[in-house]
């Protein structure tokens, strides 16, 4: 099994379009530089005027102005949905932009296959679940599954990659045995709930029953995915990678090379510090 200690890059600067001509840009709506915006957000109010008021003046407060109110719609007797068209003032500079940028190269599946092949010598074993009370399985899925994502096929493809899918609704104790009981390589969990941060949640505990299941130089990889995950807070989550909306199975698999690559460096290294 490959151990989790690694330490995923993070870029602290992007560079500016070459558009722009500047690292300094403000949001576009009718004119270049206007610094129009739409925003859309629900109040627990009943539709009214006053509900309309209610939020222009949200709106004003944020700092649009003017802030116009162009949709309202009734959400059940009790709330309103509302879209609001305005102005802000606010600049974005790019040169301060902190993302999270792939650190490894891109493979295809032949690649993937031929690298696991020569650093392994054996199959790569990869477990894929939903954990808790989630049942969105299509992000999953489309990361695991032969028919894919994007027009790339899942990691079922890749001969060289065992894959173990548990479905949805999965208990951390059952994932940490059976990722035990495979001898996992690496575990990937799919989060889409996210009322009451249920998804950081439940990353924290499975997290932590990994760590305390496996030495640390035997633990799988635990790589998280979910639209509602922040791509740098591997660290805080105890995570070794996240992925957000957009991911491809080659994203994934490529990362899988990289981190057994990385791994048996690490070990590599620490070979020749004890001796």
């Amino acid at each position: 099994m490959v151990s989790t200690k690694l330490n995923p890059g993070v870029s602290t600067k992007l560079n500016p379009p070459v558009s722009t001509g500047s690292s300094i840009v403000r949001p576009y709506g009718d004119t270049t530089g206007d610094g129009m915006v739409q925003i859309s957000f629900t109040l627990p109010i009943r539709h009214s005027k006053i509900a309309e008021g209610a939020a222009q003046q949200l709106a004003h407060k944020m700092g649009m102005d003017p802030a116009m109110v162009v949709h309202a719609k009734s959400m059940g007797p009790d709330f309103t949905f509302f879209v609001v068209y305005g102005r802000v003032n606010h600049l974005v500079e790019l040169d301060k932009v902190q993302v999270v940028e792939r650190d490894y190269p891109l493979l295809s599946p032949k690649e993937t296959n031929l690298e696991i092949r020569r650093l392994l010598r054996r199959r790569l074993t990869v477990l894929g679940a939903c954990i808790g009370t989630d049942a969105h399985t299509v992000g999953i899925d489309a990361i695991l599954n032969v028919k894919g994502f994007a027009g790339e096929k899942g990691l079922e493809y890749y001969r060289e990659i065992k894959v173990v899918n548990l479905g949805a609704q999965v208990a951390v104790e059952d994932l940490v045995d059976r990722a035990r009981a495979e001898h996992a390589d690496a575990v990937l969990v799919s989060q889409v709930v996210t009322q009451r941060d249920a998804h950081l949640i439940n990353t924290r505990q499975v997290s932590a029953a990994l760590r305390k299941a496996f030495p640390a130089d035997e633990r799988p990889l635990l790589i998280v995915g979910g639209p509602r995950f922040d791509e740098a807070m591997t660290e805080e989550l105890g995570v070794d990678r996240i992925f957000a909306r957009g991911t491809t199975p080659a994203d994934v698999a490529s990362y899988l090379v990289h981190a057994v690559a990385v791994g048996r460096e690490a070990r590599r290294a620490h070979g020749r510090e004890a001796s």
